[in-house]
């Protein structure tokens, strides 16, 4: 595996902005064929260097063939800000192109993929929810899914923080920035195709947040995988969150030098 930091310039945000790639070697790939990728996303108090300083991101990519994106995202909620920053546009238009056109990756959906932590949940979500034709599965881990709910029982920094980053609150929900609001809008073949895994911990003071957003995606038809269990907010938690997330999208991993892969175009299409 490659491990490259990487700094680019970044039209959408006017400055120099960063990610972090893991990236299969080409000896596994002896057919040329670009990789399959996942962005990951940060949590609201962390950067793009995160995953790979606390969990075994490039260890876990390696064992199933896959590159890694893992983008900077401020403080921003993976959405337009209203003060400014268009972190939404730069993370689901501008990181997928230019780590595309840095890198060996699969321009497919079929092999696109989006998951964070926390702020990151809700970020890999949002993202999928508004761009389903490009995006195969999203995860959620312990994210913050019910932003539209949560300003209103929020205290006063926070209302002001949450205000800098989606403006008028009293307009949250319903909007493009409400994962409720988006499921409902999704076109039903939409709610079919696109996979999401959501998981969160019983002792996480979002757990009841997970579980109001989870009952609302089923009883619209999408296609969730939720998983629960002992745990709160943190790194030990996410660490295995971000395993069993790859495992259930179930990629093949890499193949020994020289032996041929599935055809993609032979590929079912979901």
């Amino acid at each position: 595996m490659a491990f490259i930091q990487c700094s680019f310039e970044s039209r959408v945000l006017d400055i120099a902005a960063g990610m972090n790639v893991v990236l299969p070697q080409r000896d596994g790939h002896a057919d040329g064929r670009p990789f399959p990728s996942l962005f990951l996303l940060h949590g609201l108090s962390e950067d793009h260097t995160i995953w790979s300083r606390r969990t075994s991101i490039e260890r876990y990519a390696e064992d199933r063939g896959i590159a890694v994106v893992m983008p900077a995202g401020g403080r921003g909620w993976y959405v337009d800000n209203a003060d400014g920053p268009a972190w939404g546009t730069f993370v689901a238009d501008e990181v997928p192109a230019a780590a595309r056109a840095f890198f060996p990756l699969s321009h497919r959906r079929e092999d696109t993929f989006i998951a964070g932590l926390s702020m990151g949940g809700y970020g890999a979500f949002r993202i999928a929810l508004s761009h389903p034709d490009r995006f195969a599965a999203a995860g959620s881990f312990s994210g913050a899914l019910d932003m539209a709910g949560r300003p209103a029982n929020s205290d006063p920094d926070w209302r002001a923080e949450f205000s800098r980053v989606f403006g008028d609150l009293e307009a949250l929900p319903g909007s493009t920035n409400d994962l409720f609001e988006l499921v409902r809008r999704l076109d039903p073949v939409d709610r079919r195709r696109l996979r999401l895994y959501q998981c969160c911990g019983t002792e996480d003071f979002l757990h009841d947040a997970n579980v109001l957003f989870r009952d609302h995606a089923r009883s619209l038809g999408l296609d969730l995988t939720y998983e629960e269990g002992p745990g709160s907010h943190e790194w030990g938690y996410w660490d295995v969150a971000v395993q069993r997330f790859l495992d259930w999208l179930g990629l093949p991993g890499p193949q020994p030098d020289g032996q041929p892969e599935e055809d993609p175009d032979s590929a079912s299409q979901s």
